[in-house]
C-alpha cells in the first residue's frame, strides 16, 4: 500500500470519527438538556481546531514524516499483503477508539466530546503530510510503500524506484 494512501485514509477516518463523535455528543446533550457539557465541548473543539491547524502547517509536514522516510529501506518489490489488509492492520485503533468513545458517549456525552476533539486535532495535524510525501517522491523519483506490521509498532516503509518528474520550466 502506498504510504500516501495510508496517510489520506488516516485523515479521512479521523475526520469521520470526529464527525460521528460530535453527532453523538450533540444528540446525548440534547437528550439530557446538558448545556454545561455542550459549552465545554465547544471550547475543547475550538482548542483542538486551533492546535490541529497549528500542528498541520505545511512547514511542519515534512518534519512529521521525516523519521519514517529516513528509515525506509530500498527494495525492488512491493510488500506481499493487499492494501486493504495493510490499512486494516495499521488503522484498527482508530476504529476501536471511535466505537468505544461512541458507546460511552451515549451514556456520558463528555467522553464522545473529548474523543471528537482529539480526532479533529489528529485529522487537522496530519492533513498536509500526504502532500509532503508526494513532493519528496516526485523530487527523488521514488515511491514509498507501507510494510505490514503491528499498529502498535513504528511504521516501516520500503522505497522503490519510481518515475522521476522533471520540473517544468
Amino acid at each position: 500500500m502506498p504510504y500516501t494512501d495510508l496517510l489520506r485514509i488516516t485523515v479521512l477516518l479521523t475526520g469521520g470519527e470526529a464527525t460521528a463523535l460530535a453527532a453523538i455528543t450533540a444528540i446525548a446533550v440534547n437528550r439530557d438538556d446538558d448545556t454545561t457539557t455542550l459549552l465545554v465541548a465547544a471550547v475543547w473543539w475550538l482548542i483542538a481546531l486551533a492546535f490541529g491547524l497549528y500542528l498541520g502547517r505545511q512547514s511542519r509536514a515534512a518534519a512529521g514524516v521525516r523519521d519514517a522516510l529516513a528509515r525506509a529501506r530500498t527494495a525492488t518489490s512491493l510488500p506481499p499483503d493487499s492494501p486493504g489488509r495493510i490499512a486494516l492492520g495499521r488503522l484498527w485503533p482508530i476504529g476501536v477508539t471511535a466505537i468505544a468513545a461512541g458507546a460511552l458517549g451515549v451514556v456520558y456525552p463528555g467522553v464522545a466530546a473529548i474523543g471528537a476533539g482529539y480526532a479533529l486535532l489528529v485529522s487537522l495535524a496530519w492533513h498536509t503530510r500526504e502532500a509532503a510525501v508526494l513532493a519528496i517522491e516526485q523530487r527523488d523519483g521514488v515511491k514509498f510503500y507501507v510494510v505490514p506490521n503491528s499498529a502498535l509498532r513504528a511504521i516501516e516503509l520500503v522505497r522503490t524506484p519510481g518515475l522521476r518528474s522533471s520540473p517544468r520550466p
